[in-house]
């Protein structure tokens, strides 16, 4: 019986409808704050929306994905949930405070709230100075368009001479495929000279890809990194004439496509006559001798190549009874091939060609030599009726926006991209100082989707930030509220930029996509505690009046710290379950995490900061400034919170 009397103790039974009336009108409450929830971490993805290029196509499916969960959400917050609440909330319910995690949380939250509010200007300058010592650190970070991807394979790309034969080449090829292999984690080695069997293909002889397989890195040598295998690959293969090259197979493809270079960073030299690019070139290269994170650097060769002239003598062929055709015919077929049939093999056909012997046509001597049949002379040699020389002449004719075009390439390793580049450009401009009339540099590579991805952001995050205060503006009705949840923002900025920074993390396009995910959490939890501290005055409004008269310092302080404290569990859960989702990829290893990293490390960071920002020093402004209120109006501006 006492225990029937203890289980009934306080317990108030209702009746159906004014159950359903209950909760129809605690979704009412939370709908419009979930609205607009919505609709400003929707905004502060319209940077992500702008992006275009590269950056555009990786992190698109992530804002469309997100944004799309959000509008759905919030659809089934509105329509489903009080349909689903309805079913199941339903018997006895204990008061909140009873619950053993709240009561630990108000018990430890409730005295770190009441410190603050007493020593109201050390927490403002703690705040203050966390916030000024950011922004050295993040002026202080590196940057650079994208963290390097581990494709797990590595691109060798070493560049010789341009006049280089078809023999040595194949030469050196061998010798460095047998380099390669002999480090134990290589796993396959496919080497090529030249172009493919394809017309996008476009690279010289002179131009040797090899592609390196890797093997898993369990059967590594212990404590060894990629990058300690390319610096070993490097050292051994320093051959004479040769200039090695390191990048990885996509990432290459992927700038040759975008931006006609195919290494990080490339300085494209326009001019009229080729000559002078190749002498601008070489200035520039010498520029970027000794600066700190270039690496691979070399002249993209524009003059050099080799070609076998043959000029035929008029008079002589007078002389013999020839023509020109005869001698062209001779020189085709000996240099060239001519066609004599097919084979077929299966559904394949090849043409048969005979031509002159590799050690005949490589020596000019011997192609002097070659036999020509005249009509009543007999037999003559080659030279007889034609000039046969080497000559000097570009390997390859690059135009772009229908200039001629000369490059010098470079990759950056050991130091971030943009701090290299932005040395580098300084290094060129003291170096070359003004350029002749109709000569110019343009900077390129991954420095100019930097520079294309920097300039979308600094457009847009503006713009972003206005709409996201509109839209609060909207939710509270008031300025002075929507600056207090906007003002969460730079504080969030605070976890971010440490987290970075201590990582040792470059500054990104995906650490700004980071940042952006962090703007929407940050905002969305400050409404919520805005609400709750709106809500509180409304109660200390209606049982004391709204008078400065009626209304202490002292209750309005407790009410403050009643309007934080309340609803204290779901706002640690809320950035716990933000936590628990980011905090993982920190010690993911596959590939991909060299990209994910980046974008969660601001995140964890800033939801660190700025959700004890807004558990402590948002109540503190809050009171602040009802305070203001209560000495300059004599009353408090209290806002509808009822939704």
């Amino acid at each position: 019986m006492t225990m029937k009397k203890l289980f009934h103790r306080n317990y108030h039974r209702i009746d159906e409808q004014e159950r359903l009336e209950i909760i129809e009108k605690s979704s009412k409450q939370v709908s419009r704050g979930v609205f607009y929830s919505t609709v400003i971490i929707i905004t502060s993805f319209l940077p992500v929306f702008m992006l275009t290029g590269q950056e555009g196509k990786l992190f698109h499916p992530l804002a469309y994905t997100k944004t799309f969960i959000l509008l759905v959400d919030a659809l089934l917050v509105i329509t489903l949930a009080p349909v689903i609440i309805s079913f199941f909330m339903k018997g006895k319910f204990t008061d909140e405070t009873k619950n053993p995690v709240n009561r630990v949380l108000e018990k430890i939250y409730e005295p770190v709230i009441r410190t603050c509010l007493k020593w109201r200007k050390t927490t403002l300058g703690i705040n203050i100075l966390a916030l000024a010592v950011s922004v050295p650190l993040m002026m202080n970070l590196g940057s650079e368009f994208m963290p390097p991807l581990d494709e797990q394979s590595i691109l060798f790309m070493p560049v010789t001479l341009p006049d280089v034969s078809n023999e040595e080449v194949k030469r050196i090829l061998q010798v460095q495929d047998n380099i390669i292999k002999s480090v134990p984690e290589v796993d396959k080695v496919l080497g090529k000279a030249g172009r493919a069997s394809t017309a996008t293909d476009n690279a010289p002889i002179s131009m040797i890809e090899t592609i390196i397989m890797l093997k898993p890195k369990m059967e590594w040598r212990k404590g060894i990194t990629k990058k300690d295998i390319v610096n070993e690959l490097d050292a051994k293969l320093q051959i004479p004439g040769v200039v090695n090259g390191w990048t990885q197979p996509i990432i290459n493809r992927i700038n040759m496509l975008a931006t006609g270079i195919r290494t990080d960073v490339g300085v494209k030299v326009y001019g009229q006559n080729l000559d002078s690019i190749y002498a601008l070139s070489e200035k520039v290269r010498t520029a970027l001798e000794g600066i700190p994170g270039v690496k691979d650097l070399y002249v993209d060769p524009i003059t050099g190549g080799k070609y076998l002239t043959i000029d035929v003598k008029r008079e002589a062929l007078g002389r013999f009874g020839l023509t020109v055709n005869d001698v062209n015919l001779i020189v085709e077929s000996a240099i060239g091939g001519s066609p004599i049939g097919q084979t077929i093999e299966g559904r394949q056909r090849f043409s048969i060609n005979v031509r002159v012997a590799q050690d005949y046509r490589n020596s000019i001597e011997r192609l002097k030599r070659i036999p020509v049949q005249t009509p009543s002379l007999g037999t003559i040699p080659l030279a007889t009726v034609a000039d046969i020389r080497l000559e000097e002449g570009p390997p390859m004719i690059v135009s772009e926006n229908a200039m001629l075009r000369g490059a010098v390439l470079f990759n950056v390793r050991d130091r971030d991209l943009g701090g290299t580049v932005q040395e580098a450009i300084e290094a060129v401009g003291k170096q070359m100082g003004v350029l002749p009339s109709g000569y110019y540099l343009e900077w390129s590579g991954q420095y100019e989707n930097l520079i294309r991805g920097k300039q979308t952001l600094m457009v847009i995050l503006p713009v972003v930030v206005f709409i996201i205060f509109i839209s609060l503006y909207l939710a509270f009705n008031s300025i002075r509220e929507a600056f207090l949840s906007l003002i969460t923002v730079p504080f969030a900025l605070i976890g971010g930029a440490y987290m970075v920074y201590f990582y040792g993390v470059n500054f990104s396009v995906a650490v700004a996509v980071g940042f952006i995910a962090l703007f929407g959490i940050a905002v969305e939890t400050g409404v919520v505690m805005v609400i709750y501290l709106n809500d509180a005055m409304q109660q200390l409004v209606k049982l004391r009046g709204n008078s400065s008269d009626t209304i202490t310092r002292e209750e309005l302080k407790e009410f403050v710290i009643a309007g934080a404290a309340k609803r204290l569990r779901p706002k640690i859960m809320t950035v716990s379950v933000a936590l628990f989702g980011l905090i993982p990829v920190l010690w993911a290893t596959g590939v991909g995490s060299d990209v994910m990293k980046p974008i969660v490390l601001p995140m964890i960071g800033g939801v660190l900061t700025s959700s004890t920002h807004i558990l402590l020093v948002t109540p503190l402004i809050f009171l602040m400034t009802k305070e203001y209120e209560l000495r300059k109006f004599k009353k408090l501006e209290v806002y509808e919170t009822k939704h």
